[in-house]
């Protein structure tokens, strides 16, 4: 009798006891500051490009930070109605695709040999592409142009796409090897006991598995290629390739120095430039965090 009133007493007095009070974290705010002064700085000037395209260039020249008076799409029908704007869509189009599918082909492969094959030399080279992530394009510059000329691929998009994916591979090796590591060998062996080949197994378990990991690259992949600008400068502005057929970057500035008078309309260029780059992010950005994710939990 005594011990169920002990424990009644005890809970009743653990009843009573208030909680405790947390103190105000000063430190909440100041991140949130931080975060949205960060996003300002970010969002802020792809924001006035789109408000720009909506201006006529009067109307920005007498009031450059100012909204729109009066909204205009003028600038966005001209450069939708020509010719140009829709063969630089064209050349970004072949050049991101492109380079996404042999940077997606040509990165599983190596991943998966890395991944899962032991053989002497198997850290360096994995090491080896790691350094690749240090090594800019500015740094290359010269001995690529001339290694591109000598294989007479200098003004072409294939002078592009080749670099495009080599200089992406790195980093899509770093993201896809842990993706493929942390793929039970239980599953290797049982494929094999079911008379898989090793074919058979990257390809009916390994790809779907690594479907995550696969878009994550993807997604990367082209949208670096397609807001490529250095790689395309050295090799398609200094060949023999019409301006029509260069990819939108080189499009907007050629298209900003012939219409350096009508700013209306040079934004509204950029802006619809980066329209599909943006939007392509956005649609597939929960992706490219599960991706990332599972790459570093692997």
């Amino acid at each position: 009798m005594s011990a169920t009133t002990t424990i009644v007493t005890g809970g009743t007095a653990a009843r009573d006891v208030p909680p405790a009070r947390r103190g105000f974290d000063w430190g909440q705010p100041f991140v949130y500051l931080v975060a949205l002064v960060i996003a300002a700085i970010a969002v802020g000037p792809v924001i006035y490009v789109f408000m720009g395209g909506l201006r006529t260039t009067a109307d920005i020249n007498a009031n450059p930070a100012g909204l729109p008076d009066p909204w205009t799409l003028e600038n966005w029908i001209a450069v939708l109605s020509a010719p140009r704007f829709w063969g630089n869509v064209f050349a970004s189009t072949v050049l991101a695709v492109s380079t996404t599918v042999g940077v997606v082909v040509a990165g599983i492969m190596a991943a998966f040999v890395l991944a899962r094959y032991e053989f002497r030399g198997r850290q360096g080279v994995y090491t080896l592409f790691a350094a690749g992530l240090m090594f800019p394009l500015t740094v290359a510059a010269l001995p690529l142009t001339l290694l591109l000329r000598t294989l007479g691929l200098h003004g072409t998009y294939l002078g592009v796409i080749i670099p495009g994916i080599a200089f992406a591979l790195p980093t899509t090796i770093i993201i896809l090897v842990p993706f493929l590591r942390a793929i039970p060998a239980e599953l290797e062996e049982a494929a094999m006991i079911d008379g898989a080949s090793r074919i058979g197994f990257f390809w009916r378990i390994m790809l779907p598995l690594a479907k995550p990991g696969l878009i994550t690259v993807g997604i990367l992949a082209f949208v670096a290629s397609w807001n490529g600008y250095l790689l395309p400068l050295l090799v398609i502005s200094t060949g023999s390739l019409p301006q029509e057929l260069w990819p939108l970057p080189l499009g907007v500035t050629q298209f900003s120095s012939q219409y350096s008078q009508n700013t209306g309309a040079i934004l509204a260029y950029t802006s619809l430039a980066m329209i599909p780059a943006l939007a392509f992010f956005l649609v597939a950005e929960k992706r490219i965090v599960g991706g990332l994710t599972g790459a570093v939990k692997g």
